[in-house]
């Protein structure tokens, strides 16, 4: 019975880790311009790393898409789901 405990313990901790996700910001660059309001995102997914497809989460598109001419500061953020799955988004702020 308390090998029984023990599997089904270990089954549960390994199928919680393999359903988890990974989730980190990153500072890229900071300029000398002040903070703006103005927020500006660009997102791509990509699937096992290599197959993107219209992926575009440059800091020019970022700066666009959120009406930014002067960028104040650039980060990058990026999400991980098992390992198959990547979301990469470039967020700019600035005026």
């Amino acid at each position: 019975m308390k090998a029984l405990k023990m599997t089904l313990a270990a089954a549960a901790i390994a199928t919680a880790a393999l359903l988890s996700s990974c989730s980190i910001t990153l500072p890229v660059a900071a300029t000398s311009n002040p903070v703006g309001k103005k927020v500006g995102t660009a997102s791509g997914t990509t699937i096992l790393h290599f197959l993107a497809f219209g992926v575009d989460a440059s800091i020019q598109t970022a700066a666009k898409n959120g009406g930014i001419t002067k960028i104040s500061t650039v980060d990058f953020h990026t999400k991980d789901i098992l390992g198959i799955v990547q979301t990469h988004e470039c967020i700019v702020t600035g005026q």
